[in-house]
C-alpha cells in the first residue's frame, strides 16, 4: 500500500461527515513581489495570513486523491456508497441535511431541509411547496431503490416564477457542496499511455472523458461476484436499492482497454496498472457532472451540443474521423454523466434534441456522432410552464416523449406566511439597510399576491379572504379540519395560475426607490399597493381586461383588511396598560367563577355580597362575538380551561388565554378611547394633556409592533382619520 494510499484511509473511511471549511489549493508560505519592509508589510503579511487561513489543505488534498485501481477497490469495499448511481446520489444527498414531519388539514407532510438551501444561507430556499416537493423526493427514493422511475425525465411543471428553476438550481448546488464530503464521494479514473495515446509508456495521463465508474473496468462475466460482495456491505451500511454495474465503457475508454487488453495478452491485470483512479469533486462551472442546456435559435441548435462532436484538428493525427481519440465528448449530456443534467424550458427545444432524450431517459443511452450508443449514468431534469405543456399534451407525434416524463406541478404558494417569507428573503433587514420597511408592507403584498391565486369557494358566506385565512391556519367557526380539506380538493389546480412572485418584488422594488421613499427613508402598505395596482394596466402576463378588474377588487379587500389590522394595533397600544387589564381579567374571573358556581360576590368596596355582574361579564363577551345563547357555554370553558392548567401546576393568567385577552383588551380600548381623544389628531390643535397620550401610544407601537417614527405617526394619523369618519369597528 503505497502512502497515499494509506492517507486517503485515515481521512476518508468514515461515511458521516460534512465538508468543513471551504477547500481550495493552499497559498505558497512566500509573500509575492520583492517584500517591502514597515508597515505595508505588515498589513501585507496579516492579509495574506488571514487568505490563508480560510484555506483547507487537508481538504484540498481529499478532494484531489489519487491511487491504483486495487487502491480504489478496497476503497469501495469497504464504502460501497461510493459507486451509487446518480438517483441513488441525489436521494441519499437530499436525506443528508435531515428532515422532518408534520400534519396539516389530515395531510401528512415532510418537509424536507435541503431545499431551505442550507449552503448559501437560504438565498435559494424554498417556501410553501412541501407537497410539491415531497412528490420530487419520492420519485428519487424510487428510482434509487431501482423501482423504475430512473428511466424517466423530471419534468417540472408550473406558472411562470414558481421556482422550478430554483429547484433544478439547490439540485446542481447541493450535489457540488454533496460530492466535496466523506459521505458523498465519488471517483473517477484516468489512463495512464505514452503520447500516441497507446500502451509503450505511462507518463502521459487521458482522463476518461466521461467521468464514468472506475468499477466498470471490471469485465462484465466478473461483476456479478463484486456487486455481491459490494451489496452485502452496502445493506449492512443501509444503502437505498442496490448498487449496480450498468453498461459499458465510453468509446475513448473501450477502444483505449481493448488496445490494451491485445498488448499485454488478455492479462487484464497488467492493464489495469496503467489506470490512475482519482477523487472527482462535480462542478457546473468546470463541467464535471453536472450539466445545463438552453434552447436557441432553431439555427443555431445542434444535437451534437448534447452527444459531442468530432475534433477535427485530432483527424489528421489519428486518421479517422470514427476514431474515439478524435472526438470531442463533452456534450451536456456527456459532461452530466455520474451526476445531473437541466434542461431549460426543455419544451422548447427542437424535437431532433428531444428524440436524443427519449433514448437517454428510458434506456440510458446516447448516440455520439458515427459511434455505438454510449451509457450514461444521470438525473434528467426539465421545467416547463402551462402554454408548452399544452402545446406537448396537444401533438400526438410527440406521444413517446410524454410517455417517458414524470410531470410534478409546481404551484404558486397558497398559504400566506410562506408567501411572506419569499419576501421577507428579498426586503429583510439585512438586504435593505437604509430604509424603514412599516409593518404589514410585506404582508399586504403577499396577501394580495395569494387571493390572486385561489378560486372562489363555492361554499355559500365564504369570502375568498377567509378562505385564505382558512389555509394559513387561522381559526373560523363553523370550518374543522375535515372542511379545510374539502375546500382544497374542490380546486385540485389552486395555485397554477395568479400573479407571481416576480411581479411583487419588481412593485416593492419600485416602491423602495420611489422620491417619496427616498425622502422619508421609509415605504408604507399604501406605497406598495398603489404600486401594485398601476403595474396591472401594463401587465404583459393580463390580456383579460376582466381579469385585471378582479385583481383591483382584491386589492380593495387588501385595503379594507390592512386598515382592520393597523386599527386592532392602535387599539392594543391604547389599552397596552398591563395593570388595568389584570384588574379587568381578575375582576371577570371571579364574576364568571361565582356565576358558574351559582354563587354571589363580595363587592371589595362595600364589603356587601352581590349578584354576579352580568353587564361587565357580556360587554367583555361581546367583544368576541359571544351570542347571549352561548354565554353559560363559553363561561364554563373559561373555568374548565383554568381547572386544566391547575392540574398541569400551571398558572392562569391574564394573557393565557389568547381570545379572552383579546376581548379585554378592546373592552379596555372602548373604556380608555374617550379619554385620549384619538380623533384630536386630526385637527390642527391637540392640548398638550392628549399630545403626552398620543405620544405614549406611539411609543408603544414602536416597541411593540415595530414601526419607526415616521410610520407611527402615519398609523396613527390614518386610524384618526377612521374614527373621525365614524366607520371604526362598534362605533
Amino acid at each position: 500500500m503505497d502512502e497515499r494510499h494509506s492517507g486517503f484511509n485515515r481521512s476518508e473511511l468514515s461515511v458521516g461527515g460534512g465538508f468543513g471549511s471551504g477547500a481550495g489549493a493552499g497559498a505558497g508560505s512566500g509573500a509575492p513581489g520583492g517584500g517591502q519592509a514597515g508597515a505595508g508589510s505588515g498589513r501585507r503579511d496579516e492579509i495574506i495570513a488571514a487568505i490563508e487561513s480560510r484555506l483547507d489543505r487537508g481538504r484540498f488534498r481529499e478532494h484531489n486523491w489519487e491511487g491504483t485501481f486495487w487502491d480504489y477497490l478496497e476503497i469501495a469495499l469497504k464504502r460501497p456508497h461510493v459507486a451509487r448511481n446518480a438517483y441513488q446520489r441525489v436521494y441519499d444527498m437530499i436525506l443528508s441535511h435531515g428532515h422532518e414531519k408534520y400534519a396539516r388539514f389530515k395531510h401528512d407532510f415532510v418537509r424536507y431541509h435541503f431545499f431551505s438551501d442550507p449552503f448559501d444561507k437560504g438565498a435559494d430556499a424554498i417556501f410553501g411547496l412541501d407537497r410539491a416537493v415531497m412528490q420530487l423526493v419520492d420519485v428519487f427514493r424510487s428510482a434509487a431503490e431501482g423501482y423504475g422511475t430512473d428511466r424517466r425525465i423530471l419534468l417540472l411543471h408550473g406558472p411562470v416564477g414558481s421556482s422550478k428553476s430554483t429547484i433544478a438550481r439547490l439540485l446542481k448546488k447541493g450535489l457540488e457542496q454533496y460530492s466535496r464530503t466523506d459521505a458523498g464521494a465519488l471517483y473517477s479514473f484516468s489512463w495512464m499511455l505514452d503520447e500516441t495515446c497507446g500502451p509503450g509508456g505511462k507518463d502521459h495521463e487521458y482522463p476518461c472523458p466521461m467521468h464514468e465508474e472506475p468499477l466498470l473496468l471490471i469485465p462484465r462475466e466478473a461483476r456479478q461476484d463484486v456487486l455481491d460482495r459490494l451489496n452485502a456491505r452496502y445493506a449492512e451500511m443501509g444503502g437505498h436499492g442496490k448498487v449496480r454495474l450498468v453498461g459499458e465503457l465510453d468509446p475513448f475508454c473501450r477502444r483505449v482497454m481493448a488496445e490494451l487488453m491485445r498488448h499485454y495478452a488478455g492479462d487484464w491485470k497488467q492493464v489495469m496498472s496503467h489506470v490512475k483512479v482519482r477523487r472527482i469533486v462535480l462542478s457546473e462551472k468546470d463541467r464535471v457532472g453536472i450539466g445545463t442546456f438552453q434552447p436557441k435559435d432553431e439555427k443555431n441548435q445542434d444535437s451534437t451540443e448534447l452527444t459531442g462532436d468530432i475534433n477535427y484538428r485530432k483527424i489528421a493525427q489519428y486518421g479517422s474521423d470514427s476514431d474515439p481519440r478524435a472526438f470531442n465528448f463533452d456534450g451536456e449530456l456527456n459532461v452530466a454523466n455520474r451526476g445531473v443534467c437541466e434542461f431549460i424550458e426543455v419544451l422548447k427545444l427542437d424535437v431532433a434534441f428531444l428524440y436524443d432524450l427519449l433514448g437517454a431517459s428510458q434506456e440510458h443511452l446516447i448516440k455520439p456522432k458515427k459511434f455505438a450508443q454510449t451509457h450514461i449514468d444521470e438525473v434528467i431534469i426539465g421545467h416547463t410552464n402551462e402554454p408548452e405543456y399544452k402545446k406537448l399534451q396537444s401533438n400526438e407525434l410527440m406521444e413517446a416523449f410524454r410517455d417517458r416524463t414524470i410531470k410534478i406541478d409546481i404551484p404558486y404558494n397558497t398559504r400566506l406566511d410562506d408567501e411572506i417569507r419569499i419576501y421577507q428573503k428579498d426586503f429583510g433587514p439585512e438586504r435593505v439597510r437604509q430604509m424603514h420597511i412599516a409593518p404589514h408592507t410585506l404582508e399586504v403584498a403577499a396577501m394580495w399576491a395569494v387571493l390572486t391565486r385561489l378560486q372562489e369557494p363555492k361554499k355559500a358566506g365564504l369570502t375568498l379572504l377567509q378562505k385564505m385565512k382558512l389555509y394559513n391556519g387561522k381559526a373560523l367557526p363553523g370550518f374543522t379540519e375535515d372542511s379545510i380539506k374539502e375546500l382544497m380538493e374542490e380546486a385540485p389546480r389552486e395555485g397554477m395560475g395568479g400573479i407571481s412572485p416576480r411581479y411583487v418584488q419588481d412593485k416593492v422594488s419600485n416602491a423602495l426607490v420611489s422620491p417619496a421613499a427616498l425622502e422619508e427613508r421609509t415605504i408604507n402598505p399604501f406605497m406598495v399597493m398603489n404600486e401594485l395596482e398601476e403595474g396591472l394596466s401594463h401587465h404583459s402576463l393580463i390580456a383579460d381586461e376582466d381579469l385585471r378588474k378582479r385583481y383591483r377588487e382584491m386589492l380593495s379587500v387588501v385595503k379594507e383588511e390592512y386598515e382592520d389590522i393597523i386599527k386592532g394595533e392602535v387599539q392594543r397600544a391604547i389599552s397596552a396598560d398591563e395593570d388595568a387589564i389584570k384588574r379587568l381579567c381578575t375582576n371577570y374571573i371571579e364574576n364568571v367563577r361565582a356565576y358558574t358556581q351559582k354563587e354571589r360576590v363580595k363587592n371589595r368596596y362595600t364589603g356587601r355580597d352581590e349578584e354576579p355582574d352580568e353587564r361587565l361579564m357580556r360587554t367583555i363577551e361581546d367583544k368576541i362575538d359571544i351570542p347571549e345563547s352561548r354565554k353559560d357555554d363559553f363561561r364554563q370553558e373559561i373555568m374548565n380551561y383554568i381547572g386544566a392548567l391547575a392540574l398541569d401546576g400551571r398558572k392562569f393568567e391574564y394573557n393565557t388565554n389568547a381570545r379572552l385577552y383579546r376581548a379585554l383588551e378592546l373592552k379596555l380600548f372602548e373604556d380608555q378611547r374617550d379619554t385620549i381623544k384619538l380623533k384630536n389628531l386630526v385637527s390642527s390643535v391637540v392640548d398638550d394633556e392628549t399630545q403626552a397620550k398620543i405620544d405614549v401610544v406611539k411609543q408603544r407601537l414602536i416597541k411593540n409592533f415595530g414601526y419607526n417614527e415616521q410610520s407611527a405617526t402615519d398609523v396613527l394619523n390614518y386610524v384618526a382619520s377612521i374614527f373621525a369618519r365614524g366607520d371604526s369597528k362598534g362605533d
